[in-house]
């Protein structure tokens, strides 16, 4: 089946994506010409990973900026900022207001949310289909995983995974240089044990938590604090941040782990 990959431009609306040409590329298997953007050349040597609260998460580097799932402030996010913050590419990870919520963000920035392969500027992504709760997608749909490699960092954002890794899934996904994973729980993302089975699976170098309880929640939260997963990965080295934003260069990862880097929400 052919299936045809898009970036749109934010602020048209999620169900209303403006396509333009320089965007669409189609498979090998497509009878249509393949139209891409002029590759721009990476430039710089480490990539920014900055954390905006939830599972957003602002990545700079090789001269590209890649924000991943902007939200809209309420219930566990209710105190964190609205994370409007320039971006050259936007992905979400679904359509829920915790994890794709575009709305305010400067700019025209592109637009990915389903599942497939793009390119960006020189930069390869892939979307990856996942079910976002434990009934197969029945309450809360479809989660698109993203691994795309950026200042020579191998990512994946799990986004907000809450099934179990299939074999396929782990073909595409094995082996990340740092994988985001969500890690509070509910009904909609792991838990820590299960966010622990993912690790155990994919087999990442450096692990960072998301979606758990802070102190910007409401009362109505239903996440679990991150000490909750610490300790159930008791023995795995933590490397705590007193800052939102870390540096990394493909040096900097570990060289036995997996690791986990736990950052601080700047005020």
């Amino acid at each position: 089946m052919k299936r045809r990959k898009l970036l749109g431009l934010t602020g048209a609306g999620l169900m209303t994506t403006l396509v333009t040409g320089w965007t669409i590329e189609f498979q090998a298997d497509s009878a249509q010409p393949s139209r891409k953007s002029k590759p721009r050349t990476q430039s710089g040597n480490s990539l920014s990973i900055q954390w905006l609260g939830h599972s957003c998460f602002l990545f700079s580097g090789g001269g590209v900026r890649i924000l991943a799932n902007p939200f809209r402030p309420l219930g566990c996010t209710a105190k964190y900022r609205p994370p409007k913050v320039a971006a050259d590419l936007v992905m979400i990870s679904s359509q829920l207001l915790d994890e794709g919520s575009t709305d305010g963000l400067p700019g025209s920035p592109r637009l990915i949310y389903e599942p497939g392969v793009y390119q960006f500027n020189g930069i390869k992504l892939q979307g990856i289909s996942m079910d976002h709760d434990r009934i197969g997608g029945k309450r809360f749909g479809t989660n698109v995983a993203w691994r795309w490699t950026q200042a020579g960092i191998n990512i994946l954002n799990l986004g907000g995974a809450a099934a179990p890794i299939t074999v396929d899934q782990k073909i595409l996904m094995e082996g990340p240089d740092v994988m985001l994973v969500p890690v509070g729980g509910g009904p909609k993302a792991y838990n820590p044990e299960e966010a622990k089975q993912a690790i155990q699976t994919l087999n990442p170098k450096l692990i960072i938590p998301t979606q758990f309880r802070t102190q910007a929640a409401d009362a109505n939260c239903d996440l679990a604090p991150l000490d909750a997963f610490l300790s159930v990965m008791s023995g795995f080295q933590v490397r705590h941040s007193n800052t939102d934003t870390i540096s990394l260069t493909p040096a900097d990862l570990p060289s036995s782990g997996p690791v986990i880097q736990a950052f601080s929400y700047k005020s």
